[in-house]
């Protein structure tokens, strides 16, 4: 994978421009699953599969991609410690922290919005009883 490299340029903060560096980050960490994984490591350090369990109906194979991806991106620290076998831990870093806090605003804006999200979808679906 190639990853925009960061020039100080205004153009690498802007969301607007498809070649942006802002962007990719966005699009990197604006998932179910990154969003997922990011609540669930909270301020808490969490082995793979303690981290597995926490995010209910995610794969072995997606939370592998997402916490490189988050590693790669600076918001989740992998460490490894020496024993047999290898014990490996996650954790949020400062920006992922930063990053929980907007997180917890998207999840709470949900579940203050739910009902009527639900209600704007059962009136959008064709053959949903109401419609």
């Amino acid at each position: 994978m190639v990853t925009k490299q960061y020039t100080g340029s205004p153009e690498d903060a802007d969301l607007r421009r498809a070649d942006s560096l802002a962007r990719e980050i966005f699009s990197d960490i604006a998932n179910k699953w990154a969003l997922l994984i990011i609540t669930a490591l909270d301020e808490r350090t969490l082995r793979f599969g303690e981290l597995r369990a926490e995010v209910d109906g995610i794969s072995h194979k997606m939370l592998t991609q997402n916490l490189r991806m988050l590693e790669r991106n600076g918001l989740v620290e992998r460490t490894v410690h020496p024993t047999v076998p290898p014990r490996v831990e996650y954790t949020l870093t400062g920006p992922g922290r930063a990053l929980r806090s907007t997180v917890d605003g998207m999840c709470d804006w949900t579940r203050t919005h739910l009902a009527r999200i639900e209600e704007a979808r059962r009136r959008f679906t064709p053959g949903t009883p109401g419609t």
